[in-house]
C-alpha cells in the first residue's frame, strides 16, 4: 500500500480496524468497539447532517454530524469553549496552583485490569490528601476548593496515570466568616508530606480489596510523585488543560504517516523541548490509543472541597468575602476577566459566500 501522509485517526481505523478486531476478538472491550465505530463514522453521511446552498455561486455544501464521542480527535471544540467559560466564571482574584499526582508505573497492570476502582480511589485519596494538608496552619489553614482532571497517557501514548488539579490559592476559615490568604503566592504545600499522605491513604483504601495481595510491595517502599507549582491567576492554566477534558491522547495533526503497516506520529518532550517521531506497528498504535478510553460514564473531571457540588455555596461565600475586601482597582481588573465563545460562521468553501440551510440529511439505516 502506498504511503498516506497526514492521515486522520479515522483513516487508520477504517483501513485496519477490522484487522485489529479480528485479531483481538472477545478481548476488545465494548467501550473500545464503540469508540472505534464512532471515530470511523464521525462527520460522514452515516450520521446524517445538513444541506446548505450558497446564495452567491448556487453550489451545495454538505455538513455531516459529529459523533460526539469524547475520544474522537475531531469532536469537542464547542464543548471545550463552553467549559472554559464556566471555569472562568468560578475564578478567584488570587494566585493559582497546578498540582499533579502520579501513580507509580508498577501499578499499571493492576490499574488497567480494574480501571473504575483504581481511578475512583486515585481521585478520592489524592484529593483527600490535598484537603488535609491545606487545613494545616503551616500551609493554608482553612478549607480550599479545587478541581481535577484524570489523564492516563504520556505524550508517546504510553500508559501514564496522573491527575492534574487546579487550586485557587485561598481558603475559607473553619467558622465560614473570613477568607484566608496564603503566606506566599509561589508556595502552597510541601510536596514530600503531601506525597506521603497520598500514598498512605491510597494503600489503606486498596487494602480493603482483594487486589492488594497482587500489588508489588516495592510500590509502598518508594516515594510517590507529587508536584505543586504556581500557575499565575488561573486563566492560562485553564485554557491549557481544557482540550484534555473532551479529547484524549492524540490529535490528528500529530499523525504524520501511515506506511507499510506502520504509523509515524510526533510528540514534543517537555523536558528537552525535542520533537520525537516514533513509528509503531499499526495494530500496536491502535491498542496504545484505545488503552486511554475510559470506562463508560466515568467522570474524568471532578470538583472537591468547597468547590464540590454539595457545598458549592461555601465556595461562592468565599468568593463574596474575598471580592468585598478588594480595592476598587483590583475589582475593576477582576471583573474585566472574561472568556467569549468564538462563534463559527459557516461560509461557502468555493467562493466564501453566505450559506443557507435548505434541508436535513437523515442518518443511514
Amino acid at each position: 500500500m502506498a504511503a498516506i501522509y497526514n492521515p486522520e485517526l479515522a483513516d487508520i481505523f477504517k483501513l485496519y480496524g477490522e484487522e485489529y478486531r479480528e485479531k483481538y476478538k472477545d478481548r476488545i472491550l465494548p467501550s473500545h468497539k464503540k469508540a472505534m465505530w464512532a471515530i470511523e463514522k464521525c462527520r460522514t453521511p452515516v450520521l446524517g447532517g445538513q444541506l446548505y446552498e450558497c446564495k452567491d455561486c448556487n453550489r451545495y455544501d454538505y455538513s455531516y454530524h459529529s459523533c460526539n464521542n469524547r475520544n474522537c480527535p475531531k469532536c469537542g471544540g464547542g464543548k471545550i469553549q463552553s467549559w472554559i467559560m464556566r471555569q472562568f466564571n468560578l475564578l478567584m482574584p488570587v494566585p493559582y496552583f497546578f498540582s499533579t499526582f502520579t501513580l507509580p508505573h508498577e501499578l499499571n497492570k493492576a490499574v488497567y485490569a480494574n480501571q473504575r476502582l483504581f481511578y475512583d480511589l486515585f481521585f478520592k485519596t489524592s484529593a483527600q490528601a490535598l484537603k488535609e494538608l491545606a487545613c494545616d496552619k503551616r500551609f493554608v489553614g482553612g478549607k480550599i476548593g479545587f478541581f481535577g482532571i484524570l489523564q492516563t497517557w504520556a505524550r508517546d501514548l504510553s500508559y501514564h496515570i496522573h491527575i492534574h488539579y487546579i487550586v485557587p490559592g485561598v481558603a475559607l476559615s473553619f467558622d465560614h466568616k473570613k477568607w484566608i490568604k496564603i503566606k506566599n503566592k509561589k508556595f502552597l504545600i510541601h510536596v514530600k508530606p503531601l506525597g506521603c499522605r497520598f500514598k498512605n491513604l491510597f494503600k489503606k483504601s486498596i487494602q480493603k480489596t482483594l487486589i492488594y495481595d497482587h500489588i508489588p510491595q516495592i510500590v509502598w517502599k518508594k516515594d510517590w510523585n507529587v508536584y505543586v507549582e504556581p500557575a499565575g491567576y488561573g486563566q492560562e492554566i485553564i485554557k491549557y488543560i481544557a482540550p484534555y477534558v473532551y479529547r484524549i491522547a492524540l490529535s490528528n495533526r500529530n499523525i504524520i504517516k501511515l506506511k507499510d503497516h506502520e504509523v509515524t506520529f510526533k510528540y514534543k518532550d517537555n523536558k528537552t523541548n525535542i520533537t520525537h517521531t516514533p513509528s509503531l506497528d499499526v495494530l500496536k498504535f491502535i491498542h496504545r490509543f484505545l488503552q486511554h478510553v475510559l470506562p463508560p460514564d466515568f467522570m474524568k473531571v471532578r470538583y472537591f472541597g468547597i468547590m464540590g457540588a454539595n457545598i458549592k455555596d461555601k465556595y461562592y461565600l468565599l468568593k463574596y468575602l474575598l471580592v468585598q475586601s478588594l480595592s476598587a482597582k483590583i475589582k475593576k481588573w477582576f471583573f474585566a476577566i472574561r472568556f467569549d465563545i468564538k462563534k463559527k460562521i459557516r461560509s461557502c468553501p468555493h467562493c466564501g459566500g453566505k450559506l443557507i440551510l435548505i434541508g436535513r440529511l437523515s442518518r443511514a439505516p
